[in-house]
């Protein structure tokens, strides 16, 4: 990972919300979903909202202090699992004060969850999925 790189969700098929502090990422494409330990939840915010992680390596997490080679893997699997991608002509963003006053207070390791026992059910699109001869709703392929 460029630790100077900037990254942005990697499609609009990927639609995420923050709950509480939580974030849990959907990616429609898919079905999957994704889960993150709260110290996890903080960087995919900061990531999105395009502050590289150069920026974020040695920062207050919990008791201790993010390293480059969790922020690495962090990154990696998030960008294996298709949800981030380098973001082209993307200028760098600072930091905000309320994301690293909640970073410094995650209890959590980074770490990232991913779950498809829910797959099935997120391809079905009742509404615009009709098929005539195989009924409704039809399970995209």
């Amino acid at each position: 990972m460029g630790f100077s790189a900037i990254y942005a969700v990697s499609s609009t098929d990927i639609v995420y919300e923050t709950f509480d502090g939580d974030a849990v990422v959907l990616d429609l494409a898919s079905g999957r979903y994704f889960g993150f330990s709260d110290s996890g939840s903080c960087v995919w915010e900061a990531l999105i909202a395009q502050v590289p992680p150069a920026s974020l390596v040695g920062r207050a997490c919990g008791g201790g202090e993010l390293s480059a080679d969790d922020l690495d893997a962090f990154v990696a699997r998030l960008t294996e699992f298709g949800l981030l991608s380098l973001a082209p002509e993307a200028a760098a963003s600072a930091l905000s004060p309320d994301l690293a006053g909640r970073l410094a207070t995650a209890r959590e390791a980074l770490r990232i969850d991913m779950h498809d026992e829910l797959a099935d059910l997120v391809m079905v699109d009742p509404i615009h999925d009709v098929d005539e001869p195989a009924g409704w709703p039809v399970v995209k392929q």
